[in-house]
């Protein structure tokens, strides 16, 4: 950050910082790692300050504030983490622990979904001293193969409604009721598929609980081996979005959304978030195939399938001219095999009849 950037400074935890006028104390504090715990927070939304896990004591101030949703202002004296602060966390994180039905979930539920556990064991969370009523009503109803709506586990964080809102524009779900009746829902409350929804799957990866969670990876949990998570760009468009691919051995668990993407942001759609079952469905060819004078197709090397198809090509265009061609380029291959394909067509077979299956 260079001096013509800074406007003001405060002290924060004792240190005097530069500031960006417009900056909330907690990006204030993320800039200068200072580790500020929340549950509601998501750098891509709007500040909404309704965990309250984000409060910092500021020098004047009778309470303390949260710190998302408080501007920094010149001359702040902010202390981020002392006795009563950290009480104060540790207390809202028992409060919330005791509203959720599971505390733990497993990893494979989503890109957050593990916020809320590491803050539990974090403020040793777990005293179950308010335990009580529980809230929110889940809805293992919903048929839809995408996206598990548990609401037992939600916290009324409305990262998922945000997200849906600001991000996407769907506004497909919302919030109905308050207290212990709060609920997230669709319009009338019915399935996802009935409602706004294109099932991006961003819901999912918002959540810190769990709430939300990806049915496809969780139907894969019991993959023996470790995870490992592979870096490379979505194939079904030409967006370029960024995924990390989660594997275990040979086999894809799931798809993370690359949050740091310079295309995508941790967005997806549909296809790019669920749609990764071709990679290793069994009928999957493994093996050029070539129909043979008995009429069925055979396996055999590329060298006799590519003259084939020369041949098939270059019969049509003598019997009926070159505009009797068409090319259709598949959405799961390359972004060069792509334009390889389009260079065959236009400069190779001589026309521009060309066309891919890639619709978002």
């Amino acid at each position: 950050m260079t001096d013509q950037n800074l406007d003001f400074s405060i002290t924060l935890d004792g240190e005097k910082v530069a500031v960006r006028r417009g900056e909330t104390i907690y990006e204030v504090a993320e800039r200068h790692r200072k580790e500020i715990p929340t549950l509601c927070y998501d750098p891509r939304l709007e500040p909404f300050g309704a965990c309250r896990l984000c409060i910092v004591e500021l020098e004047g101030a009778r309470n303390p504030v949260a710190s998302c949703t408080t501007r920094a202002e010149a001359g702040m004296k902010i202390t981020t983490r002392s006795a009563r602060v950290e009480m104060h966390r540790r207390v809202l994180m028992e409060m919330v622990a005791s509203e959720n039905r599971d505390l733990d979930v497993p990893v494979e539920s989503g890109y957050a979904s593990q916020e809320m556990a590491t803050l539990i064991d974090r403020y040793d969370a777990r005293s179950g001293r308010f335990i009580g009523e529980k809230s929110g009503a889940s809805r293992p109803d919903d048929p839809n193969p995408f996206i598990l709506r548990d609401y037992e586990n939600c916290i009324s964080c409305y990262r998922c409604v945000r997200v849906c809102a600001e991000q996407e524009g769907d506004y497909a779900i919302s919030i109905m009721n308050r207290g212990f009746e709060t609920q997230i829902t669709t319009e009338f409350g019915g399935h996802l598929k009935e409602s706004a929804c294109t099932f991006c799957g961003q819901c999912i990866q918002t959540c810190p609980t769990g709430a939300l969670g990806d049915l496809k990876s969780l139907a894969r949990k019991d993959i023996p081996g470790e995870t490992e998570s592979t870096r490379t760009i979505c194939p079904y468009c030409g967006v370029g979005c960024s995924v990390d691919i989660q594997t275990r051995g040979d086999q894809i668990v799931g798809i993370l959304p690359a949050m740091d993407g310079p295309a995508n942001e941790g967005a997806l759609c549909v296809k790019g978030q669920f749609a990764f079952d071709f990679v290793g469905h069994p009928d999957r060819l493994k093996d050029p195939l070539v129909r043979g004078e008995d009429g069925e197709l055979h396996p055999t090397d590329w060298d006799t399938a590519l003259d084939r198809a020369a041949d098939g090509l270059r019969g049509a265009m003598d019997e009926h001219g070159r505009h009797a061609i068409y090319g259709v380029a598949s959405g799961r291959a390359p972004h060069e095999a792509a334009y390889m394909m389009q260079r065959l067509i236009r400069a190779g077979l001589g026309t521009n009849q060309i066309d891919n299956c890639s619709r978002a």
